[in-house]
């Protein structure tokens, strides 16, 4: 088998600029996400399945605290090994952001796209209005089996363009031994959630030891939005041009984030750039709840010493929850020959079989996209042992949809921009929001 290089784009990224590494209706009724069957699969591929060696190019990002790397390279031998005639070539990047402004920054040069890559699921839009995607071709029986939270990101005109395969969540996580010690049972409410953060916040006269929650909202819009949707409206509509910033429900959903800080003092002030330490500052004490992805579980069991307690967001009316599906998808790249993207498609049917979607899901922490996967043996033998892996999952029937829009990279970053400068003070939560929705507004006239 020839060696294969682990190439880091982060010299592409340096020459084109500083870009946004990651990222993403009204809120999904908390009923269990049961795959259904909708629309027809897509078009026919429109190419056969190479017989000639060819080798493709793999564009995948590494953006969270499990081995991704090392379990990619381990699938690509064993669909090398089956497939001899098709070589896989993995090049990974530090974030989806860093995947997609590399493909495009090829496209854009003139040069050949690598065949295929892993990039975020909202990325649809523009990827389609950019003509650097190919529609894709799964069966009927996939489409009834993926999970519908995942799916929505992958439709558009009738056609289904990428397939979920690194798929999370929103949840938060908590150390279920403070709260055990302290008599709290987890929040159900935005009030029970305030106060469990101020009560296990600890303090050494005016120094904080130990914070009751950390907030990640350095890329704010994910993570913000289960608090809009427990609120009672999220902040994108039903259309590919409808966003709900200046709601009354968003802007409380604003003030409420302000006030864990203000009100309880049990949050730090402002804007927490925190993503990549708030886990291990759950794991070693000085917090007692962070929100973060799922995808960071396997990461976190690896560390703490004590019971990991697992959720969705609490609502704000008492007995709600709240979460919104992200991750990526694994798009086919247009601008590839036709041999290279049949290949492609190829070792993405082999990528997201139950068995493989189950593997990836226990070995990182992602939630399985498909139901089937957690009826293999291996999934209900782990979930007996990290029960925690079924409540990531089950935090889907809490979610509503992720913020996905046309000019998305526009939009999203009027929002963090405005989102931003309300957590840190400088403009109320009435003001933001009313000023994002203006500018959101005039970024997405075009596309109305």
């Amino acid at each position: 088998m020839q060696t294969r290089k682990i190439v880091f784009v982060v010299m592409v990224i340096l020459l084109i600029g500083l870009l946004a590494a990651c990222g993403s209706t009204a809120p999904a009724e908390p009923a269990t996400q049961e795959p259904v069957a909708e629309e027809p699969a897509a078009e026919e591929p429109v190419v056969e399945e190479p017989s000639e060696p060819v080798t493709i190019e793999f564009f995948y990002p590494v953006a969270v605290d499990a081995p991704i790397a090392a379990i990619i390279e381990g699938y690509i031998d064993t669909f090398e090994a089956e497939n001899p005639h098709i070589t896989v070539e993995a090049v990974f990047s530090g974030g989806y952001g860093d995947v997609q402004t590399a493909i495009m920054t090829a496209i854009d040069g003139g040069a050949e796209p690598p065949a295929m890559g892993v990039m975020l699921a909202t990325a649809l839009y523009d990827l389609i209005n950019a003509d650097a995607i190919s529609p894709v071709s799964p069966s009927d029986e996939y489409l009834a089996d993926v999970f519908p939270a995942f799916l929505d990101n992958s439709r558009y005109d009738g056609k289904i363009w990428s397939v979920p395969f690194q798929r999370s969540a929103v949840v938060m996580y908590y150390n279920a031994d403070l709260f055990e010690e302290a008599g709290i049972e987890p929040p159900d409410s935005w009030d029970s959630w305030a106060a469990a953060a101020q009560a296990l916040t600890v303090r050494d006269g005016a120094e904080v030891t130990r914070w009751g929650i950390e907030y990640p909202s350095g890329w704010p819009y994910w993570l913000f939005q289960p608090l809009a949707i427990g609120s009672g409206q999220n902040i994108v509509g039903e259309s590919d041009t409808e966003v709900f910033f200046d709601d009354p429900d968003v802007i409380e959903a604003v003030q409420f984030y302000i006030d864990l800080s203000e009100e309880y003092g049990a949050m730090a002030a402002g804007v927490q750039g925190i993503w990549g330490q708030a886990p291990t500052d759950l794991a070693t004490g000085l917090t007692a709840m962070i929100v973060h992805s799922t995808g960071s579980l396997t990461g976190l069991l690896d560390q703490v010493d004590f019971e990991l307690g697992v959720m969705p967001i609490p609502g704000q009316t008492a007995g709600t929850f709240a979460s919104v599906p992200g991750g990526g998808n694994i798009y086919i790249m247009k601008g590839a020959p036709e041999e290279k993207q049949a290949a492609a498609w190829l070792f993405a049917e082999f990528l997201t079989e139950a068995e493989r979607v189950a593997d990836f899901s226990i070995q990182t922490g992602y939630i399985a996209s498909l139901n089937s996967s957690y009826k293999t043996d291996a999934m209900k033998a782990y979930l007996a042992e990290v029960p925690q892996a079924e409540d990531t999952k089950n935090a889907l029937q809490y979610a509503g949809a992720e913020l996905m829009v046309q000019n998305l990279g526009e939009v999203r970053n009027i929002f963090h921009d405005y989102l931003q400068r309300a957590y840190n003070g400088e403009m109320t939560p009435e003001e933001a929001m009313a000023a994002a929705q203006t500018e959101a507004e005039a970024a997405l006239e075009i596309f109305k």
